[in-house]
């Protein structure tokens, strides 16, 4: 078992990673039920697969489970089930003592955390991720939100757990794209500061999709101990540390928006290409070696990864695709921010893109890939 510690004062917490924590869950989890009772909001699908795990272990703890299922995929982070969602906890009785479990994927974390901050002004959260992406990422350091219309998360608060449990088995029940959309993530850690992880992800990537133990738990902890301690330094993007973590973001939240947000592209798809357009843009400015960003788009396209337009599905020239990236919640003044590389594992936030200029990138890359 291994403990990552998000440090944030008083709202600091820990990021549990075992290996069949879910069958264990009654140890982890038995002191957050106030009265004997944890509410657990899952969707249809992980409900099937991993929910009876968790139910199992927390009634061998004296603790009643009280499950709320809602539907699975992207669609979910709406009005309409958030509306459901707090209405179902409303009707159990939730008080601001009380802890909420979120068990499934981004998705799920999101809407439950987002639920969790605004009900009777805050009750409390626990996540408890079960996809690749949620557990390297969208489970730890407190963004919730929900989609709108316009776009992409643009509807939220920054409002952290109580606790993270991550039990990497529960990725065993996957479908390998989600593992691989997930993959995108890790591989972002790497690409930000720390370009020995990428060399690692180049050289033990297939091991850690293959479903080799050893090289998620590694891959899963180095990620949630590098954006820990982002998270611990800049909680609320305020100084610009944060803000790297959104590389590919910008390019991806596009793509996704183009797709409709939905399973046309998952997230970790977009973020994957979004990536690659990030280097290559980035190259196309004279700010990073060619070769190198060669080398980010090689290592997604060998992992099966979206590394371009046409492997994202997106057919929008790039005035389209710029219309969506208007609508970022980054957007201040006028003026959007950039993740762009100096290289990798030397990802910086410029203030100074030309949107103008990022349509005719987009253009010309598609046709280059043609």
């Amino acid at each position: 078992m291994a403990i990552v510690r998000v440090a944030l004062d008083a709202r600091s917490y820990d990021i549990v990673i075992e290996q069949g924590a879910l069958d264990r869950a009654g140890s982890h989890l038995a002191g957050y039920a106030r009265k004997g009772r944890l509410v657990v909001v899952t969707d249809a699908h992980v409900a099937k697969a991993q929910l009876p795990r968790l139910e199992a272990s927390l009634r061998a703890a004296h603790v009643a489970v009280e499950p709320v299922i809602l539907p699975p995929g992207e669609q979910t982070k709406s009005w309409r089930h958030l509306e459901e969602l707090l209405d179902a906890l409303l009707a159990l009785e939730i008080e601001r003592g009380d802890h909420v479990v979120a068990l499934g994927g981004g998705v799920i974390g999101d809407l439950v955390g987002f639920a969790a901050s605004i009900l009777k002004r805050g009750c409390h959260f626990i996540q408890v991720p079960t996809t690749l992406l949620a557990q390297v990422d969208s489970s730890v350091g407190g963004k919730t939100a929900i989609n709108a219309r316009a776009g992409k998360n643009l509807i939220g608060s920054f409002y952290q757990p109580a606790l993270v449990l991550i039990d990497p088995s529960t990725l065993d029940t996957l479908p390998v794209r989600e593992t691989r959309a997930g993959y995108a993530e890790v591989v972002k850690y790497g690409l930000i500061d720390d370009p020995d992880f990428f060399a690692w992800c180049e050289a033990e990537g297939d091991r850690l999709l293959s479903g080799d133990a050893q090289a998620r738990e590694y891959a899963i902890e180095r990620s949630v101990t590098a954006k820990a301690k982002i998270v611990g330094e800049d909680e609320r993007e305020t100084s610009g540390r944060r803000a790297l973590l959104n590389l590919g973001h910008t390019f991806g939240h596009a793509l996704e928006a183009d797709t409709g947000f939905s399973d046309l592209l998952l997230h970790g798809e977009g973020v994957a290409a979004g990536m690659a357009l990030a280097f290559r843009y980035s190259a196309r400015l004279g700010l990073c070696p060619a070769e190198e960003a060669q080398r980010v788009t090689a290592h997604l396209k060998a992992v099966g990864l979206p590394h371009d337009l046409a492997s994202a599905q997106v057919t929008a020239d790039g005035a389209a695709l710029v219309g969506h990236m208007l609508h970022d919640k980054k957007m201040a003044a006028g003026t959007l921010p950039f993740l762009l590389a100096r290289g990798i594992g030397r990802t910086f936030l410029s203030k100074d893109v030309v949107l103008d200029d990022v349509a005719a990138f987009l253009d010309e890359d598609r046709a280059r890939a043609v």
